[in-house]
């Protein structure tokens, strides 16, 4: 699964039909192997939106460092 969402997220167009087989072979349904894919796709988007925008973290993000 992680291999997957990296994959997504770093070279997304380089996805196959292999990659989803992948996870059908380690028991992910269909269903799972879609909430994966939405959820990684999901923070992919929000976070460049907000890097694209210079949304910068909250104070207390870095006040725990």
């Amino acid at each position: 699964m992680l291999d997957y969402a990296y994959k997504l997220t770093r070279t997304p167009w380089d996805m196959e039909k292999a990659d989803v087989e992948q996870l059908r072979d380690n028991d992910f349904s269909d269903r799972a192997i879609l909430d994966i894919n939405q959820i990684t796709g999901y923070y992919n988007f929000v976070n460049r939106l907000a890097d694209g925008l210079g949304v910068e973290l909250e104070s207390f993000w870095s006040d725990n460092e």
